[in-house]
């Protein structure tokens, strides 16, 4: 399992490579580290690595992906970054701005179907692209009116996790 981590200003990539009892190994940035990894209690574990102990306290926080991590000295606000969160940040990223808007591919997946052309004008919720990705086809739309200003993939094609899809131009709103 890999996830991306935020933790202050630095987003780090953490994966669970194994786990045999208590020892666990991990990857973070792409350097492992072997841990001894035990539950105390409900949201309290004991981290022994390189003969030095730890012993963290994980307080959920305003949703299921945010928590507050404590330690003898220090606390943190920790936030994990999936495939589902990716996802739901890219669907509702907040519009207000005027100007280009890169619509990107929050998961690896495959273009199905590319509904619009380049300078072609568009509505607001009219549907650019379909991908499918882990067994699910999703609709992006355009979140106000605008005009294609280019199409970065081809229908058929294989996408990677941040992929640019397509770029639109929005018209400043007049008051």
């Amino acid at each position: 399992m890999s996830y991306e981590v935020k933790l202050k200003n630095r987003v780090a990539n953490v994966e669970l490579i194994g786990q045999e009892g208590d020892k666990i190994l991990v990857a973070v940035d792409g350097k492992e580290y072997t841990l001894d990894f035990v539950k105390l209690s409900k949201g309290k574990y004991s981290i022994l690595y390189r003969n030095k102990s730890f012993n963290l306290e994980l307080i959920p926080g305003s949703n299921a992906k945010k928590y507050q991590v404590n330690t003898f000295n220090k606390s943190f606000d920790v936030e994990i970054i999936d495939a589902e969160s990716k996802y739901l940040a890219n669907r509702h990223k907040s519009t207000e701005d005027e100007g280009e808007s890169v619509i990107t591919a929050p998961i690896p997946g495959r273009v199905i179907k590319i509904m619009v052309e380049k300078g072609e004008e568009v509505e607001a919720g009219q549907t650019l692209i379909i991908i499918s990705a882990m067994k699910m086809e999703s609709e992006f739309k355009a979140s106000k009116p605008g005009v294609v200003i280019d199409i970065k993939v081809s229908e058929d094609q294989s996408v990677e996790a941040n992929q640019e899809l397509v770029v639109l131009e929005y018209a400043s709103e007049e008051a």
